[in-house]
Formats: C-alpha cells, structure tokens, sequence
C-alpha cells in the first residue's frame, strides 16, 4: 500500500515548527516516522500535511544539568541505548532502547515519537514513567511541563494539546534505587507480550511499571518482601489492579513472572 497524497513541509528551528502546527491544526508532524508511516501506508492515517521536524537542530542532544539527565526528542533509540551519558546515568533506560524493534527502527525511530504515540507495547513510555521523567511540550503559548505519570491517559491517548510539540525531556538521577528492566517476546523486536520496569530502595520500598498489558504503562508502589513467596503474593495484589486488555489469563501469568525476574535483576545491582 502507499499512502495518500499529502504535501511536505521542513521545519528548521522549534519556533518555525510550533507557528506551523498552529496554522495546520490537522497536520501531523514527522520524525522518525516508524510509527507514522506504516499507519499511512495502510492509509489507516491520512494527514493532508506532513511537518519534517528533523532539521531542528539541538534536539538530537544528551546532557547533564545538576541532578537531572536531560534528552531531546529528536535522539534516536540506537543513540539513546548506546550514549555513554545515558548508560552512565540512567543505564536501565538504554537498556530498554537497545530493546525496541530492529537494528533499523532503533536507527530511525526517535524518542519524541515513541513517547508521543503511546504505543502501549513500547518500552519508553514505561521507562519515563518508571524513571519519573518530565515533559517539556512547547507550543506558540509557551512551555508546559508534564510529568510522564500524568501524560498517559489511555490507549494511544496522551495529555500533548493541539499544537504542542514534544522537545525535551528530563529524568532524575538517582543515587539510592535500584532499577530493573525486563520483557517477553515472541521473537527479538517483536512487540512485548508483557514487560516491567522494577524500583527497589534501600528501604524496601519501590514499584512496578507493567507494560504491554493494558492500555498504557501501568506503574503500582509496592514494599518489597525478601521471601519469594511473599513477593509472589505482593506482585499478584497490585498486578490484580491491572485492567488486562486481551489474553486475560495469559497476560496475567506472563506479567507475574517478569515482574519477579525483573526484581531479582534490580535487586542484584544489574541496572541503576
């Protein structure tokens, strides 16, 4: 399949780009467009307008302010799994990069698009939540700061407003927690069939992040118990306030055992 016609347009600066999409409403904006393009192929997406946000430049970038590591929407996954800066910070979120799709996706795709998508399957979503990371979306009003806990509503539903565009985001670094990440596939690339992101405190206190299961990345606190049994118990109490979309039992069981395994690699020091 091809997509429908549709015209072109290049932004090269984020002021250019926030005046287009306030002048282009039903526009939608392309940057990796591994997510996008497929959509429009199969003409299951038919914007008229395409904004190529590519060439901005300054939004490809990693850096460090105090204690927080900050990102621009544009960085590829390949990039964010692979950036020392990352690894060294936040090695649990380039862990989870190195995960999503393909060699060729990760190439392409960018982190902007796959936060903005919501793909309820996609590890980075789950990541800023678990990590606690924070929106920066820019738009002809201003700058609105939204923290990644409120930004997921629902099924490819976020709280991003016509208009806005998606720059840059920022994570606390943490020195005392523990981080986790694991996923079940089918197959290496595959969309998850149920994976977790696990903090663990020096305190015992901690949380799960469930994705692939719902709608949305599905974060629950939880004080972590050191027998398996009582773990097991635990993990099973907050999973059962997880509306499952499909495969209900099967999910169930497949979100129970990583959850358990991504716990053992938090609390063995694997990830920070």
């Amino acid at each position: 399949m091809k997509p429908a016609v549709f015209s072109y347009h290049k932004s090269t600066s984020v002021e250019e780009a926030v005046k287009w999409l306030d002048q282009h409403p039903e526009g939608k904006i392309l940057a990796g467009g591994q997510s996008l393009i497929p959509l429009m192929n199969f003409r299951l997406s038919r914007p008229e307008e395409l904004l190529d946000i590519t060439g901005i430049p300054q939004l490809d970038t990693v850096s460090q302010t105090g204690d927080r590591l900050v990102l621009g929407g544009l960085i590829r996954h390949q990039d964010l799994a692979e950036h020392d800066q990352v690894r060294g910070a936040a090695p649990v979120l380039a862990e989870a990069a190195s995960h999503v799709g393909h060699w060729a996706i990760r190439n392409r795709g960018t982190l902007g698009g796959s936060l903005v998508h919501a793909d309820p399957a996609a590890e980075l979503p789950a990541a800023m939540v678990a990590l606690d990371a924070t929106f920066e979306l820019v738009s002809r009003a201003g700058v609105r700061e939204v923290p990644a806990r409120d930004f997921y509503l629902g099924f490819l539903t976020t709280d991003i407003m016509q208009g806005e565009l998606l720059t840059r985001v920022s994570i606390p670094i943490a020195d005392k927690t523990a981080f986790g990440f694991a996923e079940v596939a089918r197959r290496p690339g595959d969309f998850a069939l149920a994976g977790s992101f696990v903090e663990v405190g020096r305190d015992a206190s901690g949380a799960i992040t469930w994705f692939g299961i719902s709608g949305g990345p599905e974060r629950r606190a939880i004080t972590w118990p050191t027998d398996a049994q009582e773990r097991a118990h635990a993990i099973l109490e907050q999973l059962d306030t997880v509306d499952i979309l499909d495969d209900e039992a099967y999910r169930h069981h497949v979100a129970q055992v990583v959850a358990e395994e991504t716990y053992r690699k938090a609390a063995g020091g694997s990830a920070r």
